[in-house]
């Protein structure tokens, strides 16, 4: 099974989500993401073996319940970015304020229990975004950078009650997600 740990926006701002992938359509070299599946990704878990499964959600409750001490929180979602560079373009992503520090706090405690099963840290510094397109090739970099200089969208504001464990199935018309697994906050 192919893995990730998600906050997953509410249905209502998708629309939202969607208004501001519009400001890129003209953008060359842009495939979006569907705004009907958007979300913080915690962590990426690669494929996993199904027996897997039980300990890592195990983990995932571990890291909900005895590692944070907040529960449910509100975030708002708006600003625009990218990774790695606006030089050099590979993902397009709308990122959190409000909220921000809490989601970094369950990043921690989630990669720390992935970490003690085997799983790899990401790499990189964890910022709290929704992807919201990817960039195949840089036709239209000028644009994306344009709009990343200019623009600060508003998508809204969210209640965060819950991380999921979420498989990832990879089909022709992009990937689609299924919650295996939600912890409460």
């Amino acid at each position: 099974m192919r893995l990730f740990v998600s906050i997953d926006l509410p249905d209502d701002l998708a629309e939202s989500v969607d208004g501001v992938q519009d400001r890129f359509r003209d953008a060359d070299g842009l495939s979006f993401t569907d705004p009907r599946q958007a979300h913080v990704t915690l962590s990426f878990l690669g494929e996993v073996d199904e027996d897997r499964v039980p300990v890592v959600e195990d983990a995932l409750e571990s890291a909900v319940d005895d590692d944070i001490d907040f529960g449910a929180f509100e975030a708002e979602v708006g600003g625009l970015g990218v990774f790695p560079s606006l030089e050099y373009i590979r993902v397009v992503w709308v990122g959190v304020g409000d909220g921000a520090e809490e989601m970094v706090l369950l990043n921690d405690a989630v990669e720390s229990r992935l970490y003690d099963l085997g799983f790899s840290p990401d790499d990189n510094e964890f910022v709290p975004h929704i992807t919201i397109a990817r960039m195949k090739h840089a036709g239209g970099k000028e644009l994306v950078q344009r709009n990343v200089r200019e623009l600060d969208p508003t998508v809204g504001r969210m209640d965060v009650s819950e991380v999921r464990l979420t498989k990832s199935e990879l089909g022709a018309n992009g990937p689609r997600y299924s919650t295996v697994a939600a912890f409460p906050l």
